[in-house]
């Protein structure tokens, strides 16, 4: 059974740094692009970042953590990270990630996209 499994979410102060992972079982995430979404009390879902498949050189960011986050994968541990520096309020969220079989012409930068959902992290940003 496809299954993605999210951890490394917690509680942080502003300016500091949390890396979330999305671990994958019963399939290969190679072949596959990862995406993280997230979500906060009573917004829609928005994008954070999608890494393509295989080396993951194909990445894209939202802009709204352009410079701040950076997705990366290691196909070995069938897991794909998100570092997040520089946290801000407004990033506080629970933060999924996504997996669809991979294709050239797909960029993958909405949920619709996706068939493989994890459950979720939170993160919360606060002094």
């Amino acid at each position: 059974q496809l299954q993605l499994v999210e951890s490394g979410g917690g509680l942080v102060q502003p300016g500091g740094s949390l890396r979330l992972s999305c671990a994958a079982s019963g399939f290969n995430l190679d072949g596959y692009a990862i995406g993280w979404f997230r979500q906060a009390p009573g917004k829609a879902r928005e994008g954070v970042a999608v890494i393509h498949s295989r080396d993951g050189r194909r990445t894209f960011y939202f802009d709204s953590v352009k410079g701040r986050f950076t997705i990366s994968r290691d196909n070995a541990k069938n897991t794909v990270y998100l570092q997040m520096n520089s946290l801000k309020p407004e990033d506080t969220a629970v933060y999924y990630c996504a997996a669809q079989r991979w294709n050239y012409y797909s960029d993958y930068t909405t949920g619709d996209e996706y068939d493989y959902w994890g459950q979720g992290t939170q993160v919360t940003v606060s002094s």
